[in-house]
């Protein structure tokens, strides 16, 4: 089968719509898986908040408004989904290996790196040796619902490759 050329644009597209859906199914995913993981027993916010919190002290000098919270981290939580979306949608389109594992190797990627590498050097959660095992787990597989329903999505949306 000949190769067609990449469709930047459609990939830039589809990829953030399928972020979007692939944000929800793993909201979806991670409310479900919950009630399995052990709590950590920390108050603390989650590091989308934490990062809502951090956008709006630079904008405002204020933090989040306690009511508005859990939505802040929401809207945190779609945004970077359909940003990475869109970054997979263009990468799938120059590079099909990007799509491996249906996406799952993406997923696992974005786990890694956002997970285990940014989130705690930022200062937005604890560093990968601090957390349970439990806690990798349930990232790890909350990021490859991401990853698989991302490739799903983007796949109807651009078509197969």
């Amino acid at each position: 089968m000949a190769r067609t050329a990449p469709r930047p644009l459609l990939g830039l597209f589809a990829g953030i719509a399928a972020g979007v859906v692939a944000s929800a199914a793993m909201a979806a995913f991670q409310s479900a898986a919950a009630r399995f993981v052990p709590a950590d027993g920390s108050d603390e916010d989650p590091a989308t908040v934490k990062a809502a919190d951090r956008v709006s002290e630079a904008a405002t000098g204020k933090p989040i408004a306690e009511p508005h919270r859990a939505a802040a981290g929401q809207a945190v939580h779609f945004l970077v989904g359909a940003a990475l979306g869109g970054a997979y949608g263009v990468l799938a389109e120059y590079q099909p290996a990007t799509r491996r594992g249906f996406g799952g190797a993406y997923g696992l990627v974005t786990s890694m790196v956002l997970d285990e590498t940014a989130v705690p050097v930022a200062g937005l959660g604890a560093a990968p040796w601090q957390a349970s095992l439990a806690s990798h787990g349930y990232g790890l597989a909350s990021h490859m619902v991401y990853g698989i329903a991302l490739e799903g999505a983007r796949t109807l949306l651009a078509g197969r490759r």
